[in-house]
């Protein structure tokens, strides 16, 4: 599915990602951002909206061994360094179950590690075990090809921290109700991170993907932002959530246009 505005173009893809990246041409991109399986869906229980809920999320994020995920997390991310301009940057989240193996692979493909943002959440679940702090936090790794040729918008930075240098702490809420009014995603991301990275790290014009798109959270702030955008999922339900998002978003544009 392809859907054209005056503002961006934007691609969905039914597909291993994997295979999707393996079709595409080298330097294709601009920025990647990816919000990999964390491989946490082992049976266990969690807490959301005040209750006990299980865990698991789907096949996807089913658990597997380190030398599994150690050898998923070299794959996508040696399709992603290929695919990458040299100008470009990749973002990727994690929790500390996933984004240290995520840091290795990083460091033997070759990229270069910018940041490690750490992503606070003001409004975190309970722990309902109270065997350990509560979990407030998730990481993103800021990684490029080239440390002398990539892209990076200090000064919006700046004046969107009132005028001071932002730091690698971002603070704010977990994904609002408003963000899941055309369905929900387990390990959907708030649009004002997705925004933040966008403009940090590209320009209008520019293409963006991501490799899990999931409820297309991505897609959704490229097309706010002017960025053309394409998004892999191996699962035909996320797919039809993201196009629901980034089509509604896309026609929204298109009426702001037509009355300006």
């Amino acid at each position: 599915m392809t859907t054209n505005s005056t503002a961006a173009t934007h691609s969905l893809i039914h597909a291993d990602c994997i295979a999707a990246m393996q079709s595409m041409p080298s330097a294709s991109y601009d920025l990647i951002f990816a919000d990999p399986p964390y491989f946490l869906s082992s049976g266990g229980t969690s807490c959301s909206g005040g209750k006990r809920v299980s865990v698991d999320k789907g096949d996807w994020d089913k658990t597997r061994t380190p030398e599994e995920i150690h050898d998923f997390n070299i794959r996508w991310l040696t399709e992603s360094y290929r695919l990458l301009k040299d100008t470009g940057s990749l973002f990727v989240c994690g929790t500390y179950h996933n984004i240290f193996d995520v840091g290795v692979c990083l460091t033997e493909i070759g990229f270069h590690v910018r940041n490690m943002v750490t992503w606070q959440k003001n409004n975190p679940p309970p722990n309902l075990g109270c065997r350990c702090f509560k979990h407030s936090t998730e990481f993103i790794i800021w990684a490029v090809k080239d440390t002398s040729k990539h892209y990076f918008n200090y000064e919006l930075m700046k004046e969107l921290n009132g005028g001071k240098q932002m730091t690698d702490v971002w603070t704010g809420s977990r994904t609002p109700m408003r963000e899941k009014r055309f369905g929900k995603h387990p390990t959907q991301k708030p649009l004002y991170i997705l925004e933040r990275i966008i403009q940090a790290a590209s320009q209008p014009g520019d293409w963006i993907l991501d490799p899990f798109c999931g409820s297309g959270t991505t897609g959704v702030a490229a097309v706010i932002n002017e960025r053309n955008f394409v998004g892999i999922d191996k699962s035909k339900e996320y797919i039809e959530l993201s196009r629901a998002r980034i089509d509604h978003e896309s026609q929204l544009i298109r009426k702001e246009d037509i009355i300006h």
